[in-house]
């Protein structure tokens, strides 16, 4: 059975609806309708008018410029309307602007906010944690139906409530479960026995995503490492179906990134043309080297990995316990070639896992401190083509910043316990 018949999706009628569904479910609506506006003075804007960020100087602290490695002692970060307008030493600076706000930061380091490139937000209050946890970026590896879509919504309008996202909407897998729900346009597949298998199917939820707003698409070409009852070396995609997949996202302009462990579905997916790896456990060095031909970014997740290792179930545990020492050796081999690698926990279910956890397994995994560093900066920001607006703190770049109490190059564990984050120029409060 195909979809051959059915009409394509509408990128008018059924948009408003899906996704005033998706702002429910994610409670997205009610911060929004809730918020202060001496909080953001975007509260009263209209949908998809993007909000005023903040003004703020933050001084007194060694700035450090992940591109460059460069630190600059007495650094002043002077943030207009949420974006940089300067940033040095305050000898070069001169003159700060009278009126705005000053965030201290004697004795501290700065950092541009970081970058969770596969994270899964599915509420207003997880997209706060992140931020509070120091993502001020990230792209969503995927949600089950578009809460991603408005989150990202979310902080466009209230930036200091969310981070800065690309998502991913719904995922592209056989079995799409529950998800058939999250759209009208994606009832025709319920009726197929072989699940989203078939050119026609493969191109349809593709299709769907795009005409809600999808950045990006996710795929996956093994099952999940998180299920006990699946096995993530069975491959669920092959090569055709997964180029399928990749060519329906190319036509809408965006990328693909994709759940990966076994060698043969690594390579699969990258010589299918993907953006990114995700997991990819057991890649192998042709695949590795296939990446860096192609720029493929790879990004580990080693927080998701790790975490397994700490399950109560027995075979999560043995499963984490296997595969996170295999994973480390491919993250040190990627990065010995040349492959770009970006950050990403993988967070879900409800828990945000702080981005900096990430930035100290690679840094275990043999990566230089500065090179973790960028896989949370620069690099996951070029992934997620926010290279111009993400990753540094230099002037026309966005007013995210991360303060923490140490040297972030002798100690990497200060970027998972930030001492201030500021978002789009808005220092945020704790919780």
């Amino acid at each position: 059975m195909c979809v051959d018949n059915t009409p394509p999706p509408s990128g008018r009628l059924t948009r408003r609806g899906v996704l005033a569904g998706a702002a429910a479910l994610a409670g997205t609506s009610a911060v929004l309708a809730g918020a202060a506006p001496e909080a953001s003075a975007t509260s009263a804007a209209p949908l998809g008018s993007p909000g005023r960020g903040g003004d703020l100087v933050v001084e007194g602290g060694r700035l450090l410029d992940p591109l460059t490695g460069e630190v600059t002692e007495d650094a002043v970060v002077v943030i207009i309307g949420g974006v940089v307008r300067a940033a040095g030493p305050r000898g070069r600076l001169g003159t700060r602007p009278s009126g705005v706000p000053v965030l201290r930061a004697h004795g501290q380091w700065i950092l541009p906010g970081l970058v969770d490139a596969h994270i899964h937000l599915n509420t207003a209050a997880e997209a706060r944690d992140a931020v509070l946890k120091g993502a001020t970026s990230a792209r969503s590896g995927s949600t089950n139906f578009y809460q991603d879509v408005a989150v990202r919504e979310l902080a466009r309008q209230a930036p200091e409530r969310a981070p800065r996202l690309r998502a991913a909407g719904i995922f592209v897998t056989p079995d799409l479960g529950d998800t058939i729900l999250a759209d009208p346009d994606l009832a025709p597949l319920a009726r197929l026995r072989e699940g989203v298998r078939s050119t026609e199917a493969l191109r349809r939820v593709v299709e769907v995503n795009l005409a809600r707003g999808a950045d990006t698409i996710k795929t996956r070409v093994n099952e999940r490492a998180g299920l006990p009852e699946q096995d993530p070396l069975v491959q669920v995609y092959d090569h055709e179906q997964l180029s399928t997949i990749v060519a329906a996202a190319r036509r809408g302009g965006k990328g693909v990134l994709c759940h990966s462990y076994s060698e043969k579905g690594c390579h699969d997916a990258v010589t299918a043309g993907i953006r990114s790896l995700e997991h990819g456990a057991f890649v192998g060095e042709r695949t590795l080297r296939e990446m860096r031909r192609r720029g493929t970014y790879f990004t580990p997740t080693l927080t998701a990995i790790a975490g397994l290792a700490e399950s109560s179930d027995p075979v999560l545990a043995e499963r984490g316990r296997t595969y996170l020492p295999v994973l480390k050796r491919a993250v040190l081999a990627a990065h010995e070639l040349g492959v770009p690698l970006a950050a990403g926990t993988d967070s879900s279910g409800g828990t945000v896992d702080p981005i900096g956890r990430e930035v100290e397994l690679m840094h275990a995994a043999g990566l230089p401190a500065l090179d973790a560093i960028r896989t949370a900066t620069t690099g996951a920001a070029k992934l997620l083509g926010f290279d111009s607006t993400a990753g540094r703190l230099a002037r026309g770049f966005a007013g995210d910043v991360l303060v923490v109490d140490g040297d972030p190059l002798a100690d990497l564990g200060v970027l998972s316990r930030p001492a201030r984050v500021v978002r789009a120029g808005f220092s945020v409060p704790a919780a």
